[in-house]
């Protein structure tokens, strides 16, 4: 559709490696915004439960103040993080992170939440 967000990816981020840590250079995000306002916890129910209707393998490995998802999209063979904070959702571009992957979890989320939502891209250059 014509309204569709565009999720266009204008710089990878980069990815570099130490001994101990794994580093990434530059920041490529969308953060999705629903029209009605909603608790973080919905959003968090929400967004899992589209992750549980598949093609999706996700997990959260970290102990943060916040949800946070490393998702694969088994369709699209895209990988990319998700977290849930103050009433959006967003989506963090990895190096390998292709459009597809994005944008078909956004549709799904909103035909899962029967609600309007903005797209706002954040782009960081390293």
């Amino acid at each position: 559709m014509a309204d569709d967000p565009s999720f266009e990816i204008p710089e990878r981020p980069k990815r570099q490696y130490s001994r101990r840590t794994v580093q990434y250079d530059g920041d490529v995000n969308f953060t999705l915004t629903p029209a009605h306002d909603r608790e973080t916890d919905q959003l968090e129910a929400l967004v899992i439960d589209v992750l549980d209707t598949g093609p999706y393998r996700y997990g959260e490995w970290f102990d943060l103040p916040m949800t946070l998802f490393l998702v694969h999209d088994d369709q699209t063979n895209d990988t990319f993080r998700v977290s849930i904070r103050d009433g959006s959702v967003t989506l963090h571009v990895l190096p390998k992170t292709d459009s597809a992957g994005l944008k078909a979890l956004y549709e799904r989320i909103v035909a899962a939440s029967n609600c309007g939502w903005s797209v706002d891209r954040h782009v960081e250059v390293a």
